[in-house]
């Protein structure tokens, strides 16, 4: 499990910025390593994978931020989903004949060397039920308005919550002036996300909050997706 990490978005973001024209691939894969250090792909660079990927027909790459209980941009098979969900992300390589799921984990060498590494899996077809843009920032608001409702009622403590990823990251060149909006909201309540405290509240104080934050977290996260996927969104008058 990488915690904190925002190796997944980035990659999908500089990945289909790169594959759309608006970067480099050197600029792509700089971005990447920046949010979680050296990559490799398998025992490839992942300057060398994203390249043979390319010739053998990417069209693009798919972001999943997978929960337990809700596999968000998973199609299977098991193996895939199971290891997308134990890592709480995962990236699809979309080919012309085929899908491939990329998965991280830390990657250690020796006493200082810290990178990630991605396992390559067969990956399912393409999910159609995810949430447009549209969707996903109404659907935000209004689970940040209920939370908010929910939480106000609850007195209680604010603190450290480790262990819940803060999964965004900085979208690239050529994603549209709204999904930066929405990624850049979808990135900060995850960060409040990770400060709530349940210590000194009542069963059922605990209950109202828990089921608030779990609604906002399932949110932020189908959020961030489609933030990660609307540079192949058709441009539509907002």
């Amino acid at each position: 499990m990488l915690p904190e990490s925002t190796v997944c978005p980035s990659l999908v973001a500089w990945g289909n910025a790169w594959l759309s024209g608006h970067v480099g691939l050197d600029e792509a894969a700089d971005h990447v390593e920046a949010a979680g250090g050296p990559a490799v792909v398998g025992e490839l660079p992942l300057r060398r994978h994203l390249a043979n990927l390319r010739s053998d027909g990417l069209r693009e790459l798919r972001l999943a931020l997978p929960a337990p209980g809700d596999p968000l941009g998973l199609s299977g098979p098991p193996a895939f989903n199971s290891a997308a969900v134990d890592a709480g992300q995962a990236v699809i390589a979309v080919l012309a004949d085929r899908n491939l799921g990329l998965v991280p984990s830390l990657d250690r060498r020796g006493s200082s060397y810290v990178g990630v590494r991605f396992d390559v899996h067969d990956a399912g077809p393409v999910r159609h039920d995810l949430p447009s843009l549209a969707e996903a920032e109404r659907d935000l608001s209004d689970a940040m308005r209920a939370a908010t409702e929910a939480l106000t009622s609850v007195d209680g403590p604010v603190g450290d919550r480790p262990g819940r990823p803060v999964r965004g990251g900085e979208l690239a060149p050529g994603y549209p002036g709204r999904a930066h909006r929405v990624s850049t909201l979808a990135t900060r309540l995850a960060a409040v996300l990770r400060l709530a405290d349940s210590r000194g509240l009542t069963t059922g104080q605990v209950a109202v909050r828990e089921n608030a934050l779990r609604e906002l977290d399932r949110a932020v996260r189908r959020a961030l997706v489609a933030a990660h996927h609307a540079i192949f969104e058709p441009v539509r008058h907002q």
